[in-house]
């Protein structure tokens, strides 16, 4: 017997490391278009990762989160300046729209049956843009100048799919009510 299992688990491990080589963190990642960002982290939940670069001078940050989303769901990440948790937090969404385009826009979720559509938000937002490639959704924005200091409670989501070029609820359970933090955009 030891010997059949001897075969089964050295072909186990080598599975293991070849699937765990194949993994790639945040900081081994590149961005189409020759976009670099000087920080990152993998963020626990929901296969996402956040990329910024901070500027002090301008109170401005960068940033590109990026996760695992299919092709018909959505993804959202922001930053809550009066709380931890999803309410009153100040969002950027992206999902492909009805006609099959990408789209990216801010929203304010004011509450938990909040209807994710475009607001504004309580500090200013620009260029924000969507990429989609390899089952992989993007969003790149700046924001600031940021008021509250570079430390922020940060909220990531993702959903399976998208009504009336609005996105729908997410799940209640597991993963999606996880997915919060603490941020600090000059350590990390």
């Amino acid at each position: 017997m030891a010997i059949t299992s001897t075969p089964a688990l050295l072909i186990s491990i080598l599975l293991s490391l070849v699937l765990i080589s194949s993994a790639q963190s945040c900081s081994e990642y590149t961005f189409p278009g020759n976009q670099a960002f000087n920080s990152c982290i993998d963020l626990p939940f929901l296969q996402a990762n956040i990329h910024w670069n901070y500027i002090p001078s301008t109170r401005t940050v960068h940033i590109a989160y990026r996760a695992n989303q299919t092709s018909t769901g959505w993804i959202a990440w922001g930053i809550n300046p009066t709380g931890t948790g999803m309410v009153g937090s100040q969002a950027l969404v992206a999902f492909h729209n009805s006609n099959g385009s990408l789209t990216a826009y801010p929203t304010p979720i004011t509450s938990y049956t909040t209807s994710m559509r475009p607001g504004a938000l309580s500090f200013q937002v620009s260029n924000i843009s969507a990429t989609y490639t390899n089952n992989q959704m993007s969003i790149f924005a700046v924001l600031g100048p940021l008021q509250n200091g570079t430390a922020v409670n940060h909220v990531w989501q993702a959903g399976n799919s998208v009504i009336n070029d609005i996105p729908s609820s997410h799940a209640t359970t597991g993963s999606n009510i996880q997915s919060m933090g603490t941020l600090n955009f000059l350590s990390g």
